[in-house]
């Protein structure tokens, strides 16, 4: 069997869809952008942010303002596309 090598950015990318797509937090439910840094190490907290932007940015995750801070929750329309990233990085099924 071949295994194909990663970069850690993926594996935090896949680590957080993981996270948000197993508390399912989809559609209209929503949670607060900073929890997204939990489970990661603190020194790692700039990256966590700058890689939860880019997957605002590939539509993966939507956002959603609110007068106490940014919520975001994954896209139900890109949900196959989430669960088949979360699969090839991580091998866990959904």
């Amino acid at each position: 069997m071949l295994f194909m090598e990663f970069d850690n950015e993926d594996k935090i990318k896949a680590t957080m869809l993981y996270h948000l797509r197993r508390k399912k937090v989809i559609g209209g439910v929503h949670t607060h952008f900073d929890i997204l840094r939990r489970g990661f190490p603190g020194h790692l907290g700039k990256d966590i942010n700058k890689i939860a932007k880019e997957l605002i940015k590939k539509e993966f995750l939507i956002t959603k303002s609110t007068p106490y801070g940014l919520q975001v929750s994954l896209n139900k329309g890109r949900i196959k596309e989430i669960d088949l990233f979360i699969k090839k990085i991580l091998g866990i099924d959904f």
